[in-house]
């Protein structure tokens, strides 16, 4: 399963920028929600390990989610993680990243279609790890962010952009708009320079590059500040809902809030 090292050359190029650092840089503030870059790490940590252990052990993995399930419904997530990894500083990027690369290893020869518990519906093995690529990706926007690094971005965001076109009708149901009959059509430069397309023109147009479609569809970036051209009425309603993580509707950062410094 490809998608296990495309999530894993994710942890690394985020590993790559903070090993060795110094110590102090853990506790800066992001402009993600005012968490701090170990309040990243927490998180990603936290669901890679559950990730992995809907892998291991379904049962397990059942028992976890009846203990954490209750106060993540009551919105207290960020306490269940804060309680569940213990490490901090540079112990907790070393057993993150040790962590990803033995995960990365056992999913790799993984079936893509087996079918894994998680918090919500079941998902495929390639949608679990794809989703833990985009979070890595989506989260570690932030921490490149506030070091003032632009990332040096592969075609392996494919994964991201497909993931942003298969949640083309959630985006609309998790806020509760109906659900156009038609995606429109997406002309998305890769970094590589080929062009990936999808979707309907007669349902309007989105073109640009595929790092700014990812962006928006993880509202790591406004739809103001990509390049990004939007043209007709459903390709403008879904890119200002645009939403491919799930739980409760979000709602994209005000423009000229995320961004490199």
């Amino acid at each position: 399963m490809g998608e296990a090292a495309d999530f894993l050359a994710e942890c690394e190029a985020l590993h790559a920028l903070l090993d060795g650092r110094e110590a102090g840089v853990f506790t800066r503030v992001t402009q993600f929600k005012g968490w701090t870059v170990e309040e990243v790490l927490i998180h990603l940590q936290f669901w890679n390990r559950a990730a992995d252990l809907s892998a291991l052990d379904g049962e397990a993995f059942g028992v976890l989610m009846e203990e954490v399930g209750p106060e993540i419904a009551r919105g207290r997530f960020r306490a269940v993680e804060n309680a569940r990894i213990e490490d901090r500083g540079p112990a907790l990027l070393a057993a993150w990243i040790t962590h990803a690369r033995e995960m990365a290893h056992r999913w790799a020869g993984m079936d893509p279609k087996a079918r894994l518990p998680w918090a919500g519906p079941s998902m495929s093995a390639r949608s679990s790890i794809t989703a833990r690529q985009m979070e890595t990706w989506a989260h570690g926007f932030e921490i490149f962010d506030l070091l003032g690094v632009t990332r040096e971005d592969t075609d392996r965001i494919r994964n991201i952009v497909v993931l942003g076109v298969n949640t083309f009708g959630w985006s609309h149901r998790v806020h509760g708009l109906e659900v156009p009959a038609q995606m429109p059509r997406l002309q998305l430069t890769a970094p590589s320079g080929e062009l990936w397309t999808y979707g309907a023109p007669e349902a309007g147009r989105i073109a640009g590059t595929a790092v700014d479609f990812a962006s928006v569809v993880t509202q790591t970036r406004a739809l103001a500040d990509t390049g990004l051209e939007v043209e007709g009425p459903v390709a403008r309603t879904w890119m200002a809902h645009a939403q491919c993580f799930a739980g409760a509707p979000e709602m994209p950062p005000a423009p000229g809030t995320r961004r490199r410094a």
